[in-house]
């Protein structure tokens, strides 16, 4: 039965003899760098397009749970609550998945560990209304008991208060056009966690109607928030919203509202992109000292093969598919490796931040998010530096004269 070698291109099947250990300990140890100094290259690119990657998904994420991807703020206080006409018409465009009141105030909540208070917002959501992080709620009051409120996980934590403690809460409100305080005594019905550090540490769900009530804005404090299926979309809908809503409401969605902070973070990525790029150029490098070495090493071979009517366009290739092989291998083990260790980090929230940096980052843990065009995107540099540092070696290996190789000792 004819070998492996026996069925491929000869310029093939040579240039996997030359990738043969044969003993040479100056191109083994060259070629053993070589793909170390690769694999670790692309493996420190893909950890750190993962995070940054994770990072920025998972804070879109969250933001968008937190609020909505739409969001129309009244402008004319005269108008009222948007009429029910007006609420059927949003839900029936498409792609909006549901639409709801909101209500916000500023205040403090005093009890539990903290009596001398700590600064709250609080968001007001209809009976059945979306909680951040996700799921619903109804905090309506039951008959002549106190209003119940929904806390972050991280406030509670603060305040070391548990379902059905009391606390007392004050609200910055307006009576006219005077500002004026007004204090509830409330009952914390729960906590939510939305996974961002500034919602969990700073916000307390209640009922619209109370909210309302203690702000003294009646319906003009009223937020409609629209939460699409696909949030992506957000920018081919807001012109069917604004058109519905008219010019008594500003509507913006998530991507104007956060427009700075997400252009830095891809600003950011592109530049780790290519700083952690050099690394792989680097090791390019070593790729070329190895074809240096074995140019040197084979150059009789080399001889050989233009005597025996081997173009220079197919020794350049021989060497070219050396390098190219040596680079690949590297290329494969750095992104296996590096989406290993971006599984595991994730997996077992390894990098976690404490509530003073979480307030910094807004999130309590770093995800990695390996994304199948990231990697892409990694083995495409790798593989063309690799080549580009490849051609020069391989173009000398080209020009060799049969002549002057055989001599050669």
């Amino acid at each position: 039965m004819p070998s492996l070698a026996s069925r491929l291109p000869l310029t093939l099947a040579i240039g996997l003899r030359f990738l043969r250990p044969r003993g040479r300990g100056l191109v083994d140890g060259t070629a053993r760098a070589a793909f170390l100094a690769t694999a670790l290259g692309v493996t420190a690119m893909v950890i750190a397009m993962a995070l940054m990657s994770g990072y920025r998904n998972d804070l879109q994420r969250k933001l968008i749970g937190g609020n909505a991807a739409i969001v129309a703020y009244p402008l004319a206080p005269e108008a009222g609550e948007p009429s029910n006409e007006t609420l059927a018409a949003l839900e029936t465009v498409d792609g909006v998945e549901a639409v709801g009141r909101i209500a916000y105030a500023q205040g403090a909540l005093a009890g539990g560990a903290m009596p001398e208070g700590v600064e709250v917002t609080v968001r007001g959501i209809d009976p059945g209304g979306r909680v951040p992080g996700g799921g619903s709620a109804d905090l309506s009051t039951p008959g002549d008991g106190p209003d119940r409120l929904l806390l972050g996980e991280d406030l509670a934590a603060r305040l070391a208060v548990a379902t059905g403690d009391r606390l007392r809460l004050v609200v910055l409100g307006f009576e006219g056009d005077r500002p004026r305080f007004r204090y509830r005594t409330v009952e914390v019905a729960g906590t939510f966690r939305s996974g961002l550090s500034e919602f969990d540490s700073e916000w307390v769900v209640a009922d619209r109607a109370v909210v309302q009530r203690l702000s003294g804005l009646g319906a003009a404090s009223s937020v409609l928030e629209l939460h699409l299926e696909d949030p992506s979309e957000s920018g081919r809908k807001i012109d069917a919203v604004r058109e519905i809503l008219g010019p008594d409401h500003l509507v913006s969605d998530w991507q104007d509202l956060n427009r700075e902070l997400f252009t830095a973070l891809r600003v950011q990525q592109i530049g780790l992109f290519l700083v952690l790029g050099l690394i792989v150029l680097v090791s390019t490098f070593n790729v070329a000292s190895t074809l240096v070495v074995l140019v040197r090493e084979r150059l009789r071979e080399v001889g050989v093969l233009a005597a025996l009517g081997f173009s220079g366009r197919r020794i350049r290739a021989l060497f070219l598919g050396y390098g190219l092989a040596l680079g690949t291998t590297g290329t494969l083990a750095g992104l296996v490796i590096g989406s290993t260790v971006s599984w595991v980090f994730t997996e077992f929230e390894l990098i976690r931040f404490g509530p003073d940096v979480a307030a910094i980052y807004f999130l309590s843990s770093v995800p990695f998010q390996v994304r199948p065009m990231d990697l892409a995107a990694v083995a495409l540099f790798s593989v063309a530096v690799t080549l580009a540092a490849s051609w020069l070696p391989s173009g000398r290996a080209a020009r060799v004269r049969p002549a002057d190789a055989l001599r050669y000792e």
